[in-house]
């Protein structure tokens, strides 16, 4: 079984490498993982990065009417990949651990290992990746210094870089030079580490909710009857920086699936055919399937066309693209040249 999940791994990764029809790279890997079945599923799920599990578990939480040709590719590239796959695999931590035990000492291996695999509380503090920063810097700013910069040293470094920024500004530069100054941690120290890091494990329940207020209002304006654009400039008058930010989930791209093919095929006329080449390029499904719809058969072939010739594309230009076709969206709807629905509601015929 845990030859097959990291199989199974090795060829979600691999479907993540390509991009093939009008699935984007993590698509793929997503109908993969909902077609292994919930026990399957999660053991992939936990050898996958945080920002990889995150990506991966929103497109699957999006996913609905697919169709069976896109499964069916999606499957046949995974057994492809996995066909190319060789039995042989690298050795685990426990096979190296018997034997360097039996052939130096138990001692000895100990120290082997850890230059190989880095010390044991490594995968434990890799836990603490879904600790929020703010959670970890407020409790490690009440720690020795030296503690403070064993811990960042052994957290991932895009974590260890997230604590720093939350922890009181003057002393971070005599952090991050403690860190650069660490050769050898003794065992004490390290006993330490381990018990405060079992400590904040066993705290995470104390952690506050994550709120996306701004998504929330939004979304409560977004289903507020009568005049939303007067009630937008009331908001403005109070706090403009916070109205902007509310305005600017208002108008998320994903919202052009819930439109009409009238108000699409308006807005598909004042965008630049370029300006779409970039901002469908890895866009979900129902964006897709809605844009692609309501432009010309010929027209949504050769985009199409270009999108695949195109290759990688830098996230923050297909962002930016994005930006710009949804600014231009609420232009025309603050100027009345459009129409939009701005959130899913049920329709009867």
């Amino acid at each position: 079984m845990a030859n097959q999940l990291v199989t199974g791994v090795e060829g979600a990764a691999a479907l993540a490498a390509r991009q093939e029809g009008s699935l984007n790279l993590i698509e793929q890997a997503a109908i993969v993982l909902l077609s292994m079945g919930e026990e399957p599923a999660a053991g992939v799920l936990r050898c996958l990065e945080r920002e990889d599990l995150l990506a991966v578990t929103q497109v699957m939480s999006r996913m609905s009417g697919i169709r069976v040709d896109s499964v069916r590719q999606s499957l046949q590239h995974f057994f492809d990949d996995y066909r190319e796959q060789s039995v042989v695999h690298g050795a685990s931590r426990s096979f190296l651990q018997r034997s360097l035990g039996l052939a130096l000492g138990s001692d000895i291996a100990g120290s082997v290992l850890d230059s190989i695999y880095g010390d044991e509380i490594r995968p434990k503090m890799g836990r603490l990746q879904w600790a929020s920063p703010a959670w970890l810097a407020e409790r490690l700013a009440q720690e020795h210094p030296r503690m403070q910069a064993v811990f960042l040293a052994f957290l991932p470094p895009k974590l260890a870089g997230d604590v720093i920024e939350h922890l009181p500004e003057a002393g971070r530069e005599a952090l991050v030079l403690n860190v650069a100054k660490l050769k050898d941690v003794d065992r004490d120290l390290l006993v330490q580490l381990e018990l405060l890091t079992d400590q904040y494990l066993s705290e995470f329940g104390t952690q506050s909710v994550a709120m996306e207020g701004v998504k929330q209002a939004a979304e409560i304006l977004n289903r507020i009857p009568g005049n939303k654009q007067e009630l937008v400039e009331r908001l403005r008058a109070r706090d403009p920086g916070i109205t902007s930010e509310i305005e600017t989930e208002m108008y998320d791209f994903f919202m052009l699936s819930t439109q009409s093919e009238t108000a699409l095929t308006q807005i598909i006329e004042a965008v630049p055919a370029e300006l779409w080449a970039l901002a469908l390029k890895g866009a979900e499904p129902a964006v897709r399937k809605a844009v692609l719809g309501a432009m010309p058969r010929r027209q949504a072939q050769s985009f199409e066309d270009q999108m695949r010739r195109s290759g990688p594309v830098p996230l923050s230009r297909v962002e930016q693209a994005r930006r710009e076709i949804m600014d231009l969206v609420k232009a025309m709807v603050e100027a009345g040249e459009l129409e939009i629905q701005l959130f899913a509601e049920a329709v009867v015929e």
